[in-house]
């Protein structure tokens, strides 16, 4: 409370208009799989479009080499053509997996992460000299007097009139060396001819086409450009210089005599032998540290997740399980490439019951990279790719069904008579019809719950939680009364009210859309008293016309008289 202590007007101001509230993104994708360079440790990353993709993780991977687990780059592209806009990528990698590295007696380079693409690392050293100090008086044996000393640093290793020397202590402009040079270098002249230049280091790493250079490094370990900080910034690798004594050209100090360049060798892409459900469900050994689907515990964008191709039902049930728990994200699911048997596409169905994922089905055809040629891909990046552009174009609430995929052919043609027997139970046919493309033809989830039977129902209350808790962060520690109660009720009508307006709900009134609902009616003296503010929120959510019925008589008409 403010303090009046002398006679004077005072203005005040204080909040008590309701906050706006702001929907979250549904359209950001979520993907996990084996690429062919990229990190594989860590917070996954953003990627905006495909060469985005191909910069960071590299291309298709070899059908030989990883077989069913080859699907990542084919799917993050799909997601793309069919409307996606920006997704975040996990990668994974087989147990046997190994970076490129080089090992010299002063220097360890090793590639950024795992793969042979390491292998085409050539890093160049150059000595650099480009700051230059003047000494213009000796005054003892290792001692000179400097017209400046701006750019050097105690350490530096420096060279004058063709020898090498370090600077050992720098007070105001004199200069202390560590050893005495042989030669005259001091030189008090206007324009001088003698000078004492700074011996720095540069390095170009190259790998194919990406090329970075770090310039003005230094071999002192106490050196703000010193060489193993400075290349921390590096994309495609990690150094680590030991420190070194004494004087002479620092490319010839950490690499040895005639040599100025070294190549990375060693790297291994792995083995599909050595690729098990654990490389994708990952591990949680902390922040920066989780892999596989763990590392999207760090990720509170990503709306819609997929595993791409990956039918294990280990990896499934992972999956589910971490929408389930984040309650903020839905699963897009595979199922087995080449099962067109209606019963055992039931019975892969049943392995999960979750109102958080829904089951795909079958296989799309698209340009396959890697040999050419048109292959068989996993819907499960063209479907999310759907989703996305839905959700842009229309609002989650619409159901991303009835709309075409961009794709070439389906491995599978099922008939109506199918779909009647697999739609009931949760699984969504991709089918190709005539006249009108290939397209969604189904919007279920894999769940027994009814009220949750439909994909845009559980994505459209995943909505609305999500904005709701990304919205209400002002009202945690506010005094919990009516004054609160009346902020947060107008603050959240406000929302559901333009939702409604949208035509996001069903209802002809605001009355029979939603209701909202707080104060002593949803609280009793003992939720005040422990801190508890409880607002009770219903939405009636349209649902999708999946069944389109017109029923049609024969009318005979009556001639007139």
């Amino acid at each position: 409370m403010a303090e009046y202590l002398s006679p004077g007007v005072y203005v005040e101001e204080y909040d008590s208009a309701p906050r706006g509230m702001e929907g979250v993104g549904t359209s950001t994708a979520g993907f996990v799989g084996l690429a062919q360079r990229g990190p594989a440790v860590g917070a996954p990353e953003l990627v905006t479009n495909y060469a985005g993709f191909i910069r960071r993780y590299g291309g298709y991977l070899s059908e030989f080499e990883f077989g069913e687990y080859r699907y990542l780059a084919g799917a993050v592209e799909q997601f793309f053509q069919n409307g996606g806009t920006r997704c975040y990528v996990a990668r994974v990698v087989p147990s046997d997996a190994r970076a490129a590295a080089y090992e010299g007696a002063n220097l360890s380079v090793q590639a950024a992460n795992e793969g042979k693409w390491g292998n085409r690392i050539v890093l160049n050293f150059a000595e650099v000299t480009k700051k230059k100090m003047q000494l213009l008086e000796k005054k003892s044996e290792n001692v000179y007097l400097a017209k400046a000393t701006a750019g050097f640093e105690e350490g530096s290793l420096v060279k004058a009139e063709g020898e090498y020397n370090r600077i050992q202590r720098i007070f105001g402009n004199e200069v202390t060396f560590e050893n005495p040079f042989t030669a005259d270098v001091t030189d008090n002249a206007l324009v001088p001819e003698k000078l004492v230049w700074l011996s720095e280091l540069e390095i170009q790493v190259s790998c194919g086409e990406d090329t970075e250079i770090f310039g003005e490094l230094s071999l002192h370990i106490t050196s703000e450009h010193y060489i193993n900080t400075k290349l921390q910034e590096s994309a495609l690798v990690k150094l680590k210089a030991k420190p070194v004594s004494g004087t002479g050209s620092p490319v010839e100090l950490l690499l040895g005599e005639g040599v100025s360049s070294v190549s990375l060798a060693g790297g291994a892409d792995g083995t599909k032998e050595n690729v098990t459900a654990a490389s994708f469900i990952g591990e949680d050994n902390g922040p920066g540290k989780r892999t596989g689907i763990q590392s999207f515990l760090e990720n509170n964008v990503v709306s819609i997740m997929a595993v791409p191709g990956i039918t294990m039902p280990d990896v499934m049930v992972s999956l589910i399980a971490h929408c389930e728990n984040t309650q903020s994200r839905f699963a897009v699911l595979d199922m087995p490439r080449d099962i067109s048997d209606t019963r055992k596409l039931l019975e892969y169905r049943g392995l999960v019951d979750s109102t958080y994922a829904a089951m795909y089905h079958p296989w799309i055809q698209s340009l396959d990279r890697s040999n050419k040629k048109p292959g068989y891909f996993p819907p499960s990046g063209a479907v999310m790719g759907v989703y996305s552009r839905t959700d842009i174009s229309r609002g989650v609430h619409k159901a991303p069904a009835n709309e075409t995929v961009s794709c070439t052919g389906l491995n599978i043609g099922f008939t109506k008579g199918e779909q009647d027997i697999l739609n009931p139970e949760g699984v969504n046919l991709i089918r190709a019809l005539p006249g009108q493309g290939i397209r969604i033809w189904g919007a279920r989830t894999a769940s027994s719950n009814a009220s949750f039977k439909y994909v845009n129902i559980r994505r459209l209350f995943i909505f609305v939680e999500e904005s709701i808790r990304a919205n209400t962060g002002w009202v945690v520690f506010e005094p919990n009364d009516e004054t609160l109660w009346n902020r947060v009720r107008i603050s959240v009508n406000g929302f559901l009210n333009t939702m409604f307006r949208n035509g996001m709900f069903a209802g002809a009134t605001p009355e029979e859309s939603y209701f909202v609902d707080i104060g002593t009616s949803t609280m009793t003296q003992d939720d005040i008293q422990n801190g508890r503010l409880i607002c009770n929120i219903g939405i009636a959510p349209s649902r999708p016309a999946e069944f389109v019925i017109f029923r049609i008589t024969q009318h005979t008409s009556e001639s007139g008289a």
